[in-house]
């Protein structure tokens, strides 16, 4: 089966403030040019950035056939009572084009600003979700667990998406891994180098094979950064100022971003759906609606041929 490109949308905003009317201009042009999804994350006090749930229901708007995603919101920080709701709303307003990628989040760092304690963090996502689950599935629903406890409530309207949305887990570990295998419909890599993406890889096969299931129903996804630049050296000291500037290691940049001229970038990115993705959500880092275009014209127009 032949890889799908997704293409993250511009959700941080650095330099001016935020332009509506040209965020809309980039979800129409991203489902006129073919990519498969749409994709936000989520960075509530790292960086000026835009709330995933409310940019994806302003994507749906300007939308019609597009799917959109979550990759990932961190739902620990969120009541799941009140993330239910908005996620069956998101659903629903998008005619069932939703996917939710959800996460742990890589530290407890931010929890106290959510009155959250640390510990037994884990247990806590893991209830969340199956409170999510049940309010999206059953009609009247009864939960008793440690955390959140009700009785005969009713969440309407449920997500157009039957029995919900398909939830594609994060995480690197193996019992991340083994996570997703048990309970998701995919799994999103994020900001990690090939090396590390095939052993994941491998590890989710065999999760796969172990717990017999048919891995036709699981996707395997990977975020990928990527600037097209034939300026080789310059577009590298830009990317290493910012990821300097953003994470607080330049030499990151190296690893975790593809980038040269359009013919390299071609063959890193195969590369990556060679290795077991199936879907690869672009992340342009600069100049994202002309990266956008060009990715579309390198790369989905090129397998277009391919396949034809």
């Amino acid at each position: 089966m032949a890889a799908r490109y997704g293409i993250a949308i511009p959700q941080h905003y650095v330099d001016g403030p935020v332009d509506p009317s040209a965020l809309s201009r980039f979800v129409v042009s991203a489902e006129s040019l073919g990519y498969d999804s749409l994709w936000v994350g989520e960075e509530i006090f790292h960086a000026p950035s835009l709330d995933p749930l409310s940019l994806l229901t302003f994507a749906a708007a300007h939308t019609s056939r597009i799917r959109l995603g979550t990759a990932v919101i961190v739902t620990t920080l969120r009541s799941p009572v009140q993330l239910a709701k908005e996620i069956a709303t998101l659903d629903n307003l998008s005619r069932g084009r939703l996917i939710v990628g959800v996460g742990l989040g890589p530290s407890t760092k931010f929890y106290p600003a959510f009155g959250i304690a640390p510990e037994h963090r884990v247990h806590r996502y893991l209830e969340g979700i199956a409170v999510m689950r049940k309010l999206w599935s059953e009609e009247t629903v009864n939960y008793q667990g440690d955390y959140w406890q009700f009785r005969g409530e009713h969440l309407e309207p449920k997500p157009v998406q039957k029995p919900h949305p398909p939830l594609w887990f994060s995480g690197r570990a193996d019992a991340a891994l083994r996570r997703a295998v048990r309970l998701g419909a995919g799994w999103i890599g994020g900001k990690i180098v090939l090396d590390e993406f095939h052993r994941h890889v491998a590890t989710l096969r065999r999760h796969l094979d172990e717990g017999k299931r048919d891995p036709a129903d699981f996707t395997i996804a990977k975020r990928v950064f990527v600037q097209v630049d034939s300026n080789r050296v310059g577009i590298e000291a830009r990317l290493m100022e910012f990821f300097g500037r953003t994470y607080g290691n330049p030499e990151e940049a190296k690893r975790a971003v593809i980038y040269g001229g359009e013919a390299e970038c071609l063959d890193r990115i195969a590369e990556v759906a060679a290795a077991g993705c199936q879907l690869l959500i672009l992340d342009p880092i600069f100049d994202r609606a002309a990266q956008m275009e060009a990715l579309a014209k390198a790369i989905i127009t090129t397998l277009r041929r391919s396949r034809g």
